[in-house]
């Protein structure tokens, strides 16, 4: 499949995509960020400069955002339900979405995809703090919901590096050659019967309700190895480096704030579409973006390897897609991709 960039209606390019280019089950991601049913339009300047906290009404807009309520969740969930037929069996559903309207669209989400199928409610800081006076405490999030189609999604666990007070804090201990180092329990809960993690490993047995976390063979090497610290009352823990775990798992909290200096109305943060690429998607996988804005999904799939499918009705849009494509320096023109109007 050759990248694709469609300009029109996403419903109608939506049934295009799964009809005319038959790709019903063969995307394995789509990340969108569509209106948030703020009520308002988002406007740039006669410069194209966009404007972030308040607009000139002489601006041009480069998207409207005025449903609200059961109309945007409609509008939405007309959508979607396409999407969940263009999704391969091993797909990812990623939706950012404002916070007050979130809660709602998960609700339609969770018809859809199905409850069991809900992975994160991720909460994004989007910017700094401000001091707007209001009643109600400030506001620097909004969300994304993460869903998978199925049980046995493509996944890259994200992880990011530990700080040198992260590292300190949770390997306290230094050998003798300096190195830092914790102990854990070579044990977990849950007793077996008649296998290789019941057996005594030298003379010791599980404590009551546990089994050993491997066989007592590997323990042995561990042992060996001088990877088992044990206590003074000859109890045994295995050793965990500091160095051979610098990072940590990404957690449901992420700090991706957006650029003071957008190129388009709410283009988000670039790192943070590459880290939700990375982790559910391979460099064969079509990525698709539909409410596709500034083209950062795009740009991003094409730094990682991905095909890609962006569409979007709004002829600023389009502009800042294909501008933001060749600056990045992936197509040096409309050629190298494919181009389509809805």
């Amino acid at each position: 499949m050759k990248n694709t960039l469609i300009k029109g209606d996403n419903i109608d390019s939506l049934v295009y995509i799964r009809d005319k280019m038959k790709l019903r089950e063969s995307i394995d991601l789509v990340y969108i960020d569509p209106p948030f049913a703020t009520g308002g339009e988002f406007k740039t300047d006669s410069n194209g400069r966009v404007a972030t906290i308040s607009s000139s009404s002489s601006g041009k807009i480069a998207y409207s955002d005025k449903l609200t309520g059961s109309a945007f969740i409609e509008f939405l969930r007309e959508r979607v339900q396409i999407i969940y037929d263009l999704l391969s069996s091993q797909g990812s559903f990623y939706l950012h979405i404002d916070y007050k309207i979130g809660h709602y669209v998960k609700c339609m989400l969770d018809e859809i995809f199905g409850i069991e199928n809900f992975r994160n409610d991720i909460t994004r800081i989007k910017c700094n703090p401000k001091n707007f006076s209001r009643i109600g405490y400030g506001n620097i999030k909004d969300m994304i919901l993460f869903y998978t189609k199925g049980k046995n999604p493509i996944w890259h666990e994200p992880r990011i590096p530990m700080s040198e007070e992260e590292i300190a804090k949770l390997y306290a201990k230094v050998d003798k050659n300096g190195r830092r180092y914790t102990t854990v329990p070579i044990h977990a809960p849950g007793e077996t019967k008649d296998g290789k993690s019941s057996q005594k490993f030298k003379g010791i047995l599980p404590p009551p309700g546990r089994h050993w976390r491997c066989s007592v063979e590997e323990l042995e090497q561990l042992d060996k190895d001088g990877l088992i610290e044990w206590s003074a009352s000859g109890n045994p823990r295995k050793i965990n480096y500091a160095d051979e775990h610098l990072t940590k798992k990404l957690q449901d909290i992420w700090t991706f704030k957006d650029s003071p200096n957008p190129i388009y109305p709410t283009e988000k943060n670039h790192e943070m579409l590459q880290t939700i690429i990375k982790a559910s998607s391979n460099e064969d996988s079509i990525v698709m973006d539909c409410f596709a804005g500034s083209g950062g999904t795009l740009v991003e799939a094409s730094r990682l390897g991905r095909k890609w499918i962006g569409v979007d009705k709004s002829d600023i849009a389009i502009e800042t897609i294909k501008k933001n494509l060749e600056n990045n320096g992936f197509f040096a023109n409309e050629s190298m991709y494919k181009y389509i109007e809805i």
